[in-house]
């Protein structure tokens, strides 16, 4: 007789929703394993001890007062660029564009200060600014979601190329506003009056990102949840057929979102130049657009959930720049445990999504 063919030893199953307290369980154990390895790398590699490694960590993010305010402004910033991107990727509009619809954002936040800052009231000069930055981060977005609707090109290519153009725009007008000549940076913007800095909170110069973080947050948990465009969105996400077969007109969607996403992004940039950094550079936003897409995906689109992973990539990178000066490390060590722990991180959806079963053991043959 012909003999069947052998069951693998295991295989893979995909799990139904798991309760909450079940997927975090997973999570928590993930981050356990992946302090574990790091311990060890650290002590194979330098020596170290990875308890005191571990306290730099926390320290780059809570060691002081301003430590902790820094970091959570940080993470602000990352959450609304990661809020802005949420509505494409839902969409299934890989959006990633973000960097450069932060930085046209702050690039007309910045032209605003420079050619209006001693011209026009200081309340007009900043509602110029916030309508500008909304305005070209959203143009930005359009580009690439016309050509979307319209002719079904590559969304990926089209929105990542738009970064590169909106760096080499920033780059051009560094050098055409740059203070003093010759230094290829702006400087301080309206240092001597101040013009078009955004209004500090409570006499907190952390607070407003915070704060306006907050908003975007709920509005969008909102937006997405309950309103007809977030069901438009989740519908397209799921199956563009069937959105079109509904009578849901496809290509005003996409436009519609990525205006949306662009103009958040664009919010941001505001917030970058008029509230925190108050000048322009190529690098002002410190590829956050990029780390937002990693940081929407590992929510899952959840605006609720992103609070904790945007927390949690700020963290790390507020700590592996600590651990860097107290141990004397070069960055690339610190960057190395940072890897190690987002590795285990994400890799551990795999294990919410899905179970390995083992072969069942065959009957007793006859």
């Amino acid at each position: 007789m012909k003999k069947s063919k052998a069951e693998p030893l295991f295989h893979i199953v995909k799990r139904d929703v798991l309760p909450w307290y079940k997927s975090w369980g997973i999570r928590l154990a993930a981050i356990a394993a992946a302090l574990i390895v790091c311990a060890i790398v650290t002590t194979i590699t330098t020596g170290l001890n990875p308890i005191k490694v571990y306290i730099s960590f926390i320290q780059g993010a809570f060691g002081s007062g301003r430590k902790v305010w820094i970091t959570f402004q940080n993470m602000s910033v990352l959450l609304i660029i990661s809020l802005a991107l949420t509505p494409a990727f839902k969409m299934r509009f890989w959006n990633i564009g973000g960097e450069g619809q932060v930085l046209v954002g702050a690039l007309a936040t910045a032209a605003c200060m420079i050619v209006l800052g001693d011209k026009i009231p200081n309340i007009l000069l900043i509602l110029i600014m916030t309508v500008s930055a909304l305005a070209a981060g959203a143009i930005w977005g359009l580009i690439p979601a016309i050509f979307k609707a319209k002719w079904n090109t590559n969304e990926t290519l089209s929105t990542l190329m738009m970064n590169y153009i909106a760096t080499q725009l920033v780059a051009f007008f560094t050098i055409v506003w740059e203070v003093p000549k010759g230094s290829f940076t702006v400087g301080i913007i309206n240092q001597n009056t101040n013009a078009g800095w955004l209004p500090q909170l409570f006499g907190s110069k952390y607070l407003l990102p915070i704060v306006v973080a907050a908003i975007v947050t709920a509005a969008m948990y909102v937006y997405l949840k309950y309103s007809k465009h977030g069901y438009e969105i989740a519908v397209v996400g799921e199956s563009e057929k069937t959105a079109k077969y509904v009578g849901m007109k496809t290509g005003k969607i996409i436009i519609r979102t990525m205006i949306l996403s662009g103009a958040l992004c664009g919010l941001a940039g505001l917030i970058l130049v008029g509230g925190i950094n108050h000048t322009i550079t190529t690098t002002i936003n410190s590829g956050q657009g990029f780390t937002a897409v990693m940081v929407s995906w590992l929510a899952k689109f959840n605006p609720i959930t992103m609070i904790f992973t945007s927390f949690l990539i700020i963290f790390l990178e507020r700590g592996a720049g600590e651990i860097s000066t107290n141990f004397g490390l070069n960055q690339s060590f610190a960057d190395i445990l940072t890897g190690i722990i987002l590795f285990f991180i994400i890799g551990c959806e795999f294990f919410i999504s899905y179970r390995i079963v083992g072969r069942k053991k065959s009957g007793n043959a006859k």
